[in-house]
């Protein structure tokens, strides 16, 4: 059995929790960060890991450790991080300092992923973000003075006072940073958080759709690649670590509230601080049958446009000849929704946007 070559890392901890935030994440203290880290380096050495091609380190905001937290949690990766390709750390612009770019650079991480959300600094306020504008250019200036190019920035569209004109203002400030790639997911606004309590209504999905066909067009001119829903690059910095989960591979996922995929069984650690400490990290495990892989893979692969679906690799892999379906695909590539290239079918930005239907069909 080929064991994953990538890996997920949860770090829960935040210095102040943002209004829209439904990511499993804590307030900060050192007490409770120094016996989560123990656990962590427990939880990975459980799994045996080598060779693993990409790391991401997620959140919450990893870099909110205290310097030598931080360190700390780098050694503990650096057992795992020799010959990985992609080596991703998340950040805020506010917890990212010199000293920890310095150690980031040391042990390897060569791609930083920052929580920007808009560059608009009356809406930062309006959901409780700690940062300006100005941060996030200092920030990335910074990156780069210490060979650390490879940035992705997040946004969020139709967050609270923002509008098109604003979202236009944010594409334009992002790509004048000279960023490598760009994130836009759509606020949701789920129970517990801070904007469902003060019973905020998103936009439609008309209107959010307008808002990505704006930003997809206008990053294309920007020389972007589209390549998957929500996640655009310029050609060479799609992000490895996001197609392993499009292309529907296994990876670890260690951590707290972490999600992971390994000998045919997709698992989620516990929520649980107290828990997690004790080593009881998995709370759910699902058993995938045959017809249960082939659903991920299709749903999966349908989400970025270099994942695709190999005809022939689906029947090896699952003993479904989508040939059988070839009157539903030829529908379904007349209609914009696909295309076709050597035995792959790979999603348009069109069929990307309307998933759901185009899903129906194959599965």
């Amino acid at each position: 059995m080929n064991k994953p070559h990538s890996l997920y890392i949860h770090i829960p901890f935040c210095e102040t929790i943002c209004d829209y935030c439904d990511f499993t994440k804590l307030q900060y203290f050192r007490k409770f960060a120094i016996p989560y880290l123990e656990a962590l380096e427990k939880e990975l050495k459980s799994y045996e890991i080598e060779n693993l091609e990409t790391i991401y380190v997620g959140g919450g905001t990893p870099t909110v450790l205290d310097n030598d937290l931080f360190e700390k949690l780098l050694k503990i990766i650096s057992s795992y991080s020799k010959g990985v390709k992609e080596y991703t750390f998340e950040t805020n612009p506010e917890s990212l300092n010199e000293t920890k770019i310095k150690l980031m650079k040391a042990y390897g991480v060569n791609r930083v992923s920052i929580g920007v959300q808009s560059t608009d600094d009356r809406i930062l306020k309006a959901v409780n973000r700690n940062h300006t504008f100005n941060d996030v250019k200092s920030l990335i200036s910074r990156l780069k003075e210490n060979d650390i190019t490879n940035i992705n920035v997040d946004l969020i569209l139709g967050l609270p006072h923002s509008s098109k004109a604003i979202l236009q203002k944010d594409l334009e400030n992002i790509v004048s940073l000279g960023v490598k790639h760009v994130s836009c997911y759509a606020l949701t606004v789920h129970p517990h958080t801070v904007l469902f309590n003060k019973d905020y209504q998103v936009i439609d999905d008309d209107d959010m759709r307008e808002l990505y066909d704006f930003v997809h067009s206008f990053l294309k001119e920007k020389g972007f690649e589209h390549y998957e829903v929500s996640n655009w690059a310029v050609p060479g910095y799609c992000s490895a670590h996001n197609l392993t989960y499009w292309k529907n591979e296994e990876y670890y996922g260690c951590g707290l509230g972490a999600s992971g995929y390994i000998d045919d069984i997709r698992y989620k650690n516990t929520i649980n601080l107290d828990k997690y400490l004790k080593g009881e990290f998995i709370a759910e495990e699902e058993k995938l049958t045959i017809k249960d892989k082939y659903t991920y893979e299709i749903m999966l692969a349908l989400r970025s446009t270099h994942a695709g679906i190999a005809i022939p690799q689906i029947k090896e892999k699952y003993g479904v000849d989508l040939n059988d379906k070839w009157d539903e695909i030829q529908e379904l590539i007349d209609q914009g929704y696909l295309v076709f290239d050597k035995d792959t079918l790979f999603p348009t930005y069109e069929g990307m946007m309307t998933l759901d239907q185009i899903i129906l069909k194959l599965i």
